[in-house]
């Protein structure tokens, strides 16, 4: 057993700090575990650079969606042309390839913003 030396309260050997006043109970300092600093570093921030550029690689996939043939035409992938002209009468815009489009530039960006992040 060992005595804490400011409030003489017995304590377990296995204990590094007093239960009853929280002070050290080896005597080389006087700190409680609660006003020891933290030795954490500052987090991480992500690359707003890449996040940026997500944004705006996103807003170009809108305004440039891949177009497709008509669902009475056999399936062909048409291109990538503005959404108010499109490469042929009838044209629409395929919904599932843009679906994907979107998502993988989404993903990259965040990924991107995160490997490149600040430290």
């Amino acid at each position: 057993m060992q005595i804490c030396l400011a409030c003489n309260r017995s304590q377990p050997e296995i204990n590094r700090f007093c239960i009853q006043c929280g002070r050290q109970l080896d005597g080389s300092s006087d700190r409680s575990p609660a006003s020891r600093p933290s030795r954490t570093s500052p987090p991480d921030q992500l690359n707003l650079t890449v996040l940026y550029g997500m944004v705006a690689a996103l807003i170009l996939a809108g305004l440039f969606p891949p177009w497709e043939t008509p669902p009475t035409q056999a399936p062909e992938f048409l291109g990538l042309s503005f959404i108010l002209s499109p490469p042929a009468s009838e044209a629409i815009v395929s919904r599932m390839l843009l679906t994907i489009e979107l998502v993988t530039i989404a993903i990259a960006g965040m990924y991107g913003a995160f490997l490149f992040r600040k430290k």
